[in-house]
């Protein structure tokens, strides 16, 4: 099928059974997108012409509301016909490039007791180039994909850091803490996200949780090691001490930005802590929401699981933050983990 897009008329194609996201993005559109779960609604656009369908379902980051308005979601739609869509699209060529290259594992280095550190060597002749806060696609056999946030920085680009959490039954992180993965050859696209730093004056608010730490990184980095001047406070959760994989490095980093133009203050927050713990305890957001009572001062990043996005939009929403204020980017299953997950739980029901 056929999908052309209202405002500039590009065409692109997709197979029957693929997502219009997919179809883009093999096209080397990186048409705006975050968590690929349905959950986030950063892939909207409005459907002009044609008909599509979901195949678990209408997703639950769209309404009621935006159905009857004719709304899709990219990232989980699928064509019936030629279509006829309208979506925000990039403007330049070089947010349009997305790139599909060969990577070397460097060093797998383990983080905690389900975190690994995966550094990727880029090819010398090729440059990479990324804004702080995207993400790349390792591809897999049979054109699965596996999405992941760049934790270092664009300036620090020859080397690309991953965080990579350790998946049950997971095809790709699963033989990473199984087997020695050095020197493995790997396929990468990217850049992916419109999750991104955006330089301006007003204080920075950044809400991780777990493995959501990784673009946040990259953004914190990217401030501090720039001599950026902004004012920044991170609230990271993640759910006992042994999984505060970055404390140290976040730690290193506020000391680093006192000496500069920027300043963190980093807060962990632990939602199954010791009796020793002497930090924040419970959610994160609620941690957040307990602290700062001036919310709308702030740019708000928020990175985590599609359940963490889902409070910090709503709550933080209902605090007074503006919604052009507010970035995020939801961290979820890659659909055919989805589907292997519905499969089991259908098997063991």
């Amino acid at each position: 099928m056929r999908i052309r897009l209202f405002k500039s008329d590009i065409v692109f194609s997709v197979a029957p059974g693929q997502s219009l996201l997919d179809g883009a993005l093999g096209a080397a559109l990186n048409l705006p997108h975050s968590c690929k779960g349905g959950n986030c609604g950063s892939c909207h656009a409005r459907l002009l012409e044609g008909e599509v369908y979901y195949p678990h379902g209408t997703p639950l980051g769209l309404s009621d509301a935006e159905v009857a308005d004719g709304f899709v979601l990219l990232c989980q739609a699928r064509a019936r016909s030629d279509l006829l869509i309208e979506t925000r699209e990039v403007t330049t060529p070089d947010q349009a490039r997305v790139m599909r290259l060969p990577v070397r594992i460097e060093r797998a280095v383990p983080l905690s007791h389900d975190v690994m550190g995966l550094y990727l060597r880029l090819p010398a002749a090729e440059e990479f180039r990324f804004q702080a806060g995207q993400y790349i696609d390792v591809m897999l056999p049979g054109g699965r994909r596996r999405s992941f946030s760049i934790a270092s920085p664009p300036h620090d680009a020859r080397v690309l850091e991953l965080h990579v959490r350790r998946v049950a039954g997971g095809e790709f992180s699963a033989p990473l803490f199984d087997q020695d993965a050095r020197s493995a050859l790997l396929t990468i696209e990217g850049p992916l996200g419109k999750f991104v730093y955006r330089a301006g004056a007003a204080p920075m608010l950044l809400v991780g949780g777990g493995t959501g730490l990784a673009p946040l990184l990259s953004i914190l980095r990217h401030v501090i090691e720039n001599g950026i001047e902004r004012d920044m406070t991170l609230y990271w959760g993640v759910r006992s001490e042994r999984d505060l994989y970055g404390h140290a490095a976040l730690e290193d980093l506020a000391r680093r930005a006192d000496l500069g133009a920027a300043r963190l203050r980093y807060n962990p927050v632990l939602s199954e802590a010791s009796s020793e713990w002497p930090g924040a305890r419970g959610w994160v957001h609620e941690a957040v929401l307990r602290s700062i009572d001036d919310l709308e001062r702030y740019d708000v990043y928020a990175a985590g699981p599609p359940a963490m996005i889902a409070a910090v939009r709503a709550e933080f929403g209902a605090r007074g933050i503006a919604a052009d204020r507010l970035f995020f980017d939801s961290f979820d299953y890659a659909p055919d983990m989805l589907d292997h997950q519905r499969t089991s739980a259908a098997t063991k029901s």
